[in-house]
């Protein structure tokens, strides 16, 4: 009510008084809803552990009980060793597949209606104000506040939501393919003991998420920022009860939390420096009090983008992404597609005007996240767990955007952003759903193969046809097929390279030590290029190994395999819908297809966008005068077609499908260089060596002197000192007259030492 209140009362920005024709609708109800499915979910999670207490223990003192280390999410561990070769055999939800499925009280059924209804209530709220935004024309950002929420000396920030187009986009995203993957949620996680618990960890990401994009200052940003670390660390340590799992999450948190420092000292430079840390103000301020180009400036935007490459997996904090995979498999679709790493691309064009001022630092930005591509990719051409090659993926499709955000292509990155959303959430849904087919037959058979190991499947297609079909889409759309919708979002990033190296690029003139930003740029497109050729092999050496060739599982295993039911099947179908069309939202007005079909002016993200990064390209103007384009060539467009077709059908030529092998009969690796891809470059490795055990051994040095050392030596100290004083008193209080006549000879000869001192 509180909320409602604030909400009836909130002021408007300069946008209401200009554009009065449109006031958000129920703006705050957007992240608000989330966080009231949270709460609601995590009472049923209680509610669930509670029902879930074991009884009083009957058995004798010492005897061990069967609940013993019964952790909550996870089914007892079996103590007689005749079911020990059963310890793993539980599907991805963690449920012993042979075992009758668990009873489903009501708190698993008011999960399976309140996470995906309060997602897609909040989706609905934010298509109304997306619909109300298209006829106001909005040149100015509509801001709403709630509270005051620091009112600290010069420090004004308030709690409150900025609404313009980026955040619109962002939020249309957050929530859209949120909502799908609640859905998908609701028929693969449901059966988990800790459902209730797994459902509120959602709809609190999705809060967090959509306070990151909506928050109309840095602090506020940076509370949604650190919020889906948290949540991060929760979803993919959920199975906490298996080491490898909580270290996983335990080292996403702390890897995001070294990034997380570059943020907050660039919050700090800001304020020094601006007095304010609102966006608006920001970016009004920063044209005047920073110098094109500056130290200064260079310095913040260095420092945020230190901050972007924790949460978004670029080099050199991208370690904690792939080791994500050991969490729920929806939750890898959330990480990758809708939330959490796609904060980093926002920061930045959100920061565009800060960016643009900084060249240098924007050249930075484009040339780490070209290396990471083509890192990424080569990673994934030898990785065998169908997750790991999609994790891997989504660090080089992040390096995509960085390179575009880099090279100034604020909107190309936006693009390939929202894109790479609907594709990477259908091909994790996707492997959800192969993965869970794969566990059924290989549970109903006891076959402890890997059901995620692509080697053991094969022919899958036959099986699980709309599981097939639609991930062919999203393969198509990743790899640049045309018309799929990857095509365009990367076939403009790689324009905007191209371009940059012609000198058609705002930083085109700019240099990174000594070196001309025009061939920065062209190292940056013949590395995307190649990572786009990459790219387009493991993801049809992905297909051709789960789909293609003879079914690898076995006979009597392939009597089990069955295509998902119609609840996971439906989100499916509708990104596999915006994976073929949604590059059209996008189409450049100089390709044939937009006057074929009358879609108007086209560019229309580039349109809808241009209110945000009205203010990069001001300083562009201002600085660099105007920058034109050159007609556009239809070379590069036909060498993305070349190598989009090439990459896919290199991998159908070099493998044959039909003389796939098994896992039992197919090495990891059989060169020096595939085991070195295949361990991933050792990076992780290396890390361990040069940075975890030498801070580990610091840490146990400090802890030893200072800790036990100092601390515990002061307050140990000031015991042993209190206990043996109050021993030689009891001493001399021993009732004894030999003893208080020591004790009167020695006080009488000190009082007259001290006489004969004086």
């Amino acid at each position: 009510m509180l909320l409602l209140q604030a909400q009836e009362a909130a002021t408007y920005g300069a946008a209401e008084a200009a554009h009065g024709a449109f006031h958000p609708t129920l703006l705050g109800w957007i992240a608000l809803l989330p966080l009231i499915g949270f709460l609601i979910n995590g009472f049923a999670a209680v509610a669930a552990t509670r029902a879930r207490r074991p009884p009083p223990p009957t058995h004798a003192v010492g005897e061990p009980s069967e609940y013993e280390h019964h952790d909550v999410g996870t089914e007892p561990h079996p103590a007689d060793p005749a079911q020990a070769q059963h310890a793993h055999d539980h599907d991805d939800h963690h449920n012993d597949a042979h075992a009758p499925p668990p009873a489903r009280g009501w708190t698993h059924v008011l999960p399976s209606f309140v996470a995906p209804g309060v997602v897609g209530l909040a989706f609905a709220i934010a298509l109304v104000n997306f619909f109300g935004m298209l006829g106001a024309h909005l040149e100015e950002p509509v801001i709403e506040t709630f509270w005051s929420w620091m009112p600290v000396g010069e420090l004004q920030i308030d709690a409150a939501f900025q609404l313009d187009q980026l955040s619109m986009l962002m939020t249309l995203i957050v929530t859209g393919v949120g909502f799908l993957i609640h859905v998908f949620s609701v028929g693969y996680m449901s059966q988990d003991p800790g459902y209730p618990r797994y459902m509120a960890y959602l709809n609190l990401f999705i809060f967090f998420m959509l306070v990151l994009v909506l928050g109309s200052s840095y602090p506020l940003m940076f509370v949604g920022w650190e919020g889906v670390g948290l949540c991060s660390y929760l979803l993919i340590g959920f199975w906490f009860a298996e080491k490898a799992n909580a270290d996983a999450g335990k080292k996403a948190f702390i890897v995001n939390r070294i990034g997380d420092f570059g943020f907050l000292i660039a919050m700090f430079l800001l304020f020094v420096n601006l007095g304010t840390l609102n966006f608006v103000e920001v970016f009004a301020l920063a044209p005047d009090r920073f110098a094109y180009g500056g130290a200064l400036v260079t310095t913040i935007a260095l420092f945020f983008f230190l901050g972007a490459t924790g949460k978004s997996a670029q080099i050199p904090l991208y370690t904690w992404l792939p080791d994500a995979m050991a969490g729920p498999t929806p939750v890898s679709a959330l990480i990758h597609a809708a939330t959490m790493v796609t904060a980093g691309v926002y920061l930045i064009v959100r920061s565009s005007v800060l960016y643009t001022m900084a060249p240098t630092a924007s050249l930075v930005v484009a040339l780490v996240g070209a290396l990471t591509a083509i890192f990424a990719a080569t990673i994934g051409l030898k990785q065998w767990d169908i997750k790991r090659v999609l994790a891997y993926s989504t660090v080089s499709q992040l390096g995509f955007m960085f390179a575009a955000v880099g090279m100034g292509a604020y909107v190309a990155g936006i693009f390939h952003l929202m894109t790479h959303a609907f594709f990477k959430a259908l091909l994790f849904l996707g492997s959800g759903a192969v993965i869970h087919a794969m566990h059924h037959a290989l549970h109903a058979t006891h076959n402890p193969a890997d059901a995620q190991d692509m080697r053991n499947m094969g022919g899958l297609r036959r099986y699980l046809p709309a599981t097939f079909w639609t991930m062919a889409i999203a393969t198509l759309a990743i790899s640049g097929v045309p018309p799929f919708a990857g095509f365009f979002s990367k076939d403009e990033i790689i324009g905007a390279a191209l371009l940059g190296a012609e000198g058609y690029s705002a930083f085109s003139q700019a240099s990174l030590l000594g070196i001309p930003g025009t061939v920065v740029m062209g190292f940056i497109w013949g590395t995307l290029s190649i990572t786009a050729l990459m790219t387009a092999f493991y993801m049809g050496r992905m297909m051709i190994y789960t789909f293609f060739g003879p079914n690898r599982t076995g006979e009597g295993e392939r009597r089990h395999l069955h295509e998902v039911s119609p609840l996971m099947t439906v989100p499916l179908l509708v990104l596999a819908v915006l994976s073929a069309f949604g590059g059209f939202l996008n189409v450049e007005e100089h390709v044939p297809i937009v006057e074929w079909f009358d879609f108007g002016q086209g560019a229309a993200l580039h349109h809808w966008l241009h209110p945000v990064t009205a203010g990069a390209e001001d300083v562009m103007r201002a600085n660099l005068g105007e920058i034109t384009e050159p007609h556009h060539a239809w070379w590069p467009i036909l060498l993305a077609i070349v190598i989009g077709l090439g990459g896919l059908a290199l991998a159908w030529v070099l493998l044959k499908p039909e003389r796939l092998r098994t896992a039992e009969e197919q090495p990891a690796y059989e060169s020096t260089p595939e085991r070195v891809l295949y361990n991933k470059w050792y990076i992780d490795e290396l890390y361990d060596r040069v940075v975890v055990r030498p801070v580990n051994v610091l840490s146990r040095g400090f802890s030893s002197i200072v800790d036990r050392g100092i601390i515990d030596g002061v307050i140990d100290g000031t015991g042993r000192l209190a206990q043996g004083f109050g021993l030689m008193m009891g001493r001399l209080q021993s009732g004894q007259l030999n003893t208080y006549a020591f004790t009167i000879i020695v006080g009488v000869l000190l009082v007259l030492g001290a006489f004969v001192a004086l």
